[in-house]
């Protein structure tokens, strides 16, 4: 307790996983941690950020009494070096994707607050773990320009890094049941975090004779991102599991309808501004791709939807709101609660 002092109540250490700020790795979560770091100062609070390399060494250097929002890839794998400073410091855990397991189960009953970024992220919490008062920050989305959009709907774009779990093999086998139509697929996304599962994707595409048809464009943010969105008219995400699937609202955003599999948050973010399928069916979602490719009106009646969701969309500082909520009802602990007001000083 030898270096508690005087905190402000909108100060907040925030810890995050290296390499959030890199371009060739963008990801969901990364992209929540910087928005709402920035969003959260931009409402007054201070902000320090801190790349975890060292968990328990940087913990120990917090004062006590502090607010801590930890990153769940970082804090969920970690409770010996997180459960011993609960009872000093007001530890937020913002959990993206629940590992399940008892690793975690240990952080989440030790902290302060837990948030998800899903209504299903926190029923998922809730019944794991038997938490109470799990809080809800869903992610924001930035206001853009609406999708030229073309007469055929064949332009489809995945954003997504190749990985086993975001359904590529999927997407090819439903691909592969519509060659009969005008498409082409734009798969923009990483293509190193699972390079074996990478490999093995575009040598089916070249397999099934999609060379010419399926594009793997590597990682895009920015501008580049934004051109592919812009250039597209449906987009297509067959995810084995999504904890709310940020690149949905980023579709809507632009009026881009959404043909997605009905996993985890994914309809929360849809709403009704697309088609969901079961998950692992390549069947039924060329089904529905060629539902889409062949029915004008439907492509229509997708389009005004997904324009009517666009209006409802939350923007980045509604996040940071909720966020800024949970860390103000994140308790103190009781053994610093408990300490005179004089030994704050």
């Amino acid at each position: 307790m030898g270096h508690l002092r005087a905190l402000a109540v909108t100060d907040v250490h925030v810890l995050v996983p290296e390499g959030i700020d890199d371009p060739t790795r963008p990801s969901g979560g990364n992209t929540y941690d910087r928005r709402v770091c920035d969003e959260l100062a931009a409402l007054g609070w201070s902000v320090r950020k801190h790349v975890a390399l060292d968990l328990p060494r940087q913990l120990a250097r917090i004062p006590d009494g502090s607010i801590v929002l930890l990153d769940g890839l970082i804090a969920s794998p970690a409770p010996e070096a997180l459960v011993p400073e609960a009872h000093r410091l007001r530890q937020v855990v913002l959990v993206h994707m629940p590992l399940e397991d008892e690793r975690e189960r240990e952080v989440l009953e030790a902290a302060a607050a837990v948030i998800t970024t899903s209504e299903w992220a926190r029923r998922r919490i809730e019944d794991l773990y038997g938490l109470p008062d799990v809080h809800v920050a869903e992610p924001g989305v930035d206001a853009a320009d609406l999708a030229r959009g073309s007469a055929d709907g064949g332009a489809l774009l995945c954003v997504a890094a190749v990985t086993r779990g975001k359904g590529h093999d999927v997407l090819l086998g439903s691909l592969a049941t519509v060659t009969d139509l005008a498409w082409r697929c734009a798969c923009v996304g990483s293509l190193d975090r699972a390079p074996a599962f990478a490999d093995h994707v575009q040598r089916r595409a070249l397999a099934a004779g999609l060379r010419d048809r399926v594009h793997f464009a590597g990682p895009r943010t920015g501008a580049a991102l934004d051109s592919a969105y812009a250039a597209a008219d449906l987009l297509v995400l067959a995810s084995h599991g999504e904890t709310y699937g940020m690149v949905v609202t980023e579709a809507l955003a632009r009026g881009v309808p959404v043909l997605a599999t009905d996993v985890g948050g994914v309809p929360e973010a849809l709403g009704h501004g697309g088609l969901l399928v079961p998950p692992g069916d390549p069947e039924a979602f060329g089904a529905a791709l060629r539902r889409w490719l062949e029915d004008a009106d439907l492509r229509d009646a997708l389009r005004r939807a997904a324009r009517q969701r666009r209006a409802t969309l939350p923007g980045w500082e509604h996040t940071a709101s909720a966020v800024a909520t949970a860390l103000m009802a994140a308790p103190m602990t009781s053994a610093v609660a408990a300490m005179p007001a004089e030994a704050a000083a």
